[in-house]
């Protein structure tokens, strides 16, 4: 007979009143990475400006032929820390959420202005973030965790 890994035991029923400790926020987002393409195309560095950062142009355009995708993955990276932070409605800029790329190619979620203070109002203690693109799609995944009461 197979073994299988022991999965966690969750208690029947949580206390109606109880805090908890800690909590998880996920968001997710997709783009089609030509419609990111054609928004370069019809307006230029106006939209290139107003959505991403000095540095997320930089390296997208260090590769011409990956500008769209690279710029795709990010701006769905930004879709979805509105999502997992709960902040559609808070008139938070898409420049305050910058995707940081590591030399190792692994990227961070760097949050500035209105964005960052959302965060620390809400007690956000770790993000993590991943993106991938493949095809015509470009995708991201966010998760936050917070401490403690909001």
């Amino acid at each position: 007979m197979a073994q299988f890994p022991a999965l966690p035991v969750f208690p029947a029923s949580f206390a109606a009143n109880a805090v908890p400790s800690s909590q998880v926020g996920a968001g997710i987002d997709i783009v089609l990475i030509s419609r990111i393409q054609d928004s370069i195309d019809r307006f230029g560095d106006r939209f290139l400006n107003r959505v991403f950062t000095q540095d997320e142009q930089t390296y997208a355009q260090s590769s011409q032929a990956l500008q769209a995708e690279r710029l795709a993955a990010r701006f769905a990276a930004k879709e979805a820390t509105l999502k997992a932070l709960s902040m559609a409605d808070k008139g938070i800029a898409w420049r305050e959420m910058e995707v940081f790329r590591h030399a190792d190619g692994r990227c961070d979620l760097h949050l500035h202005g209105k964005a960052a203070e959302h965060a620390r109002q809400h007690n956000v203690t770790q993000i993590a973030l991943s993106l991938s693109h493949d095809g015509g799609y470009a995708a991201a995944i966010v998760v936050a965790v917070t401490v403690g009461a909001a």
